[in-house]
């Protein structure tokens, strides 16, 4: 009795002994995640860095910056053990996170490649009571001086609700560039000229941005560095006409049953009247949404020769940016600007590529119903909206004159037309400037030449 006894004693005391002397010697290094905003370290930098050790919790945590052979330590943390009394309540630091903000000009980096260099130790008694140690490495460039443009461009001479073309310099690979007109970026793009650092950028102002409008060439690199540089421009005013549209029930009962109310826009008491002005209004938006989406899809080549062509035998039914009104029983129910030019000619006319280009858009498209937009390179694009039918397809190539479809009143068209708009990016711009030769080699091939031939 008094042997089995005293082997009960020896288990229970072995039985934490054991459990203490496996705990301690456990290998399972610890764990380390490192988040970086970019591998470019700018004047500025926050790193994040999230240790852990479940099983004997941290020991240690170093963190330093190397380059050149000089190393400069952003963090040196050592964590007390948990005692032996207090092994079952688990490590005394089991995780911690840090922000370490790393200033560039505090540490005398220069620019360059530097390292990150991470060494996470926890208080297991592996090698000699050293722990278990996690290595983490990672190389960046530091990069603090900000991009440098020139603008190559002479004169910039820009309508309200007009087109304008910028060509400069850059100076260096990989950059976010373009123009900004007030808040909306055109972007820059190479490959016009053979010069890889050469960039032209065709920007625009919509029919708001009149004289006094912000207009600047932005650069920014793969660290952050930015520049904003300004360049010489002229801004002419421009007033648009205001159009008195009378809505009649004909219309109403002809055109609206073609529009299918779904969703938040739907309401089954609506009348003919509710449902146009939903369809002018929130539908409206979304289309013009989608439209303006579309020349997002571009080439950084000139795909275009010559001035935009225009419906043959056309009349000129309704203006760039004209202002409707809209009047049903002779009063004033809505508004709506105008983008594009309405041409009619003879019913189901042909309706033939203003230029060269790239199909990007043929199909359906609420207010503007059939509607097909050509990609013309750089972010120039030309819709043709209203078409009774559609010869062409997306991914097709298109020589100016080639037919696209037919004239048509498909949409919101009133009669059978044309409604033909030009797109810089995501901005409606007046046609009229492209259909004249004049401003297009004053404006947009004089700079062009100026600067050099074109890339073949």
């Amino acid at each position: 009795m008094k042997k089995i006894l005293f082997l009960l004693i020896l288990v229970v005391m072995a039985v934490p002994l054991i459990w203490v002397l496996v705990h301690k010697y456990e290998g399972t290094a610890p764990r380390v995640e490192v988040s970086l905003p970019s591998l470019y370290l700018k004047k500025s930098f926050e790193m994040g860095l999230d240790a852990g050790d479940p099983g004997t919790g941290l020991r240690n945590v170093q963190v330093s910056v190397v380059q050149q052979g000089n190393e400069k330590v952003l963090l040196d943390k050592t964590y007390p053990p948990s005692s032996i009394l207090n092994l079952l309540g688990g490590p005394s630091m089991p995780h911690e996170r840090f922000t370490l903000n790393i200033e560039v000009d505090k540490l005398g980096l220069t620019d360059g490649e530097a390292l990150i260099r991470i060494r996470v130790s926890d208080n297991s008694w592996r090698s000699w009571n050293k722990g278990n140690v996690t290595y983490f490495e990672q190389k960046l460039i530091v990069d603090s001086t900000p991009p440098k443009i020139t603008i190559l461009s002479k004169q910039h001479n820009v309508s309200k609700g007009g087109s304008g073309l910028v060509i400069y310099r850059t100076f260096e690979p990989d950059l976010k560039t373009g123009v900004k007109v007030g808040d909306n970026f055109f972007p820059g793009y190479p490959g016009m000229f053979d010069d890889k650092e050469i960039y032209a950028a065709f920007f625009a102002l919509d029919y708001t941005q009149g004289p006094g409008t912000k207009i600047r060439v932005i650069a920014e690199d793969a660290a952050g560095n930015s520049i904003q540089k300004g360049f010489y421009h002229y801004i002419r005013d421009k007033k648009f006409k205001i159009d008195t549209l009378n809505i009649s029930d004909r219309f109403l009962g002809a055109k609206m049953p073609d529009f299918s109310m779904g969703g938040e826009h739907s309401g089954a008491d609506d009348s003919m009247l509710d449902k146009f002005l939903k369809v002018n209004g929130a539908v409206r938006k979304a289309n013009v949404e989608k439209v303006l989406a579309a020349p997002s899809d571009t080439v950084n080549q000139v795909l275009w020769k010559g001035r935009f062509g225009r419906l043959a035998g056309a009349a000129t039914r309704s203006g760039f940016a004209d202002h409707r009104i809209y009047r049903y029983n002779g009063k004033e129910i809505d508004r709506a600007v105008h983008l594009g030019i309405d041409l009619a000619s003879t019913a189901q006319a042909p309706v033939k590529a203003a230029n060269s280009g790239r199909v990007i858009m043929a199909e359906a498209v609420g207010i503007f119903g059939n509607t097909i937009i050509l990609d013309h390179g750089f972010g120039l694009a030309s819709l043709y909206s209203h078409l009774s039918s559609m010869a062409v397809r997306p991914g097709d190539k298109v020589g100016k004159e080639d037919i696209l479809g037919n004239t048509g009143l498909t949409g919101l068209a009133g009669g059978d037309h044309l409604h033909f708009s030009i797109i810089v990016h995501n901005v409606f711009v007046n046609p009229v400037e492209w259909w004249d030769a004049s401003w297009i080699k004053n404006n947009i091939t004089s700079k062009i030449e100026a600067i050099g031939t074109l890339k073949n």
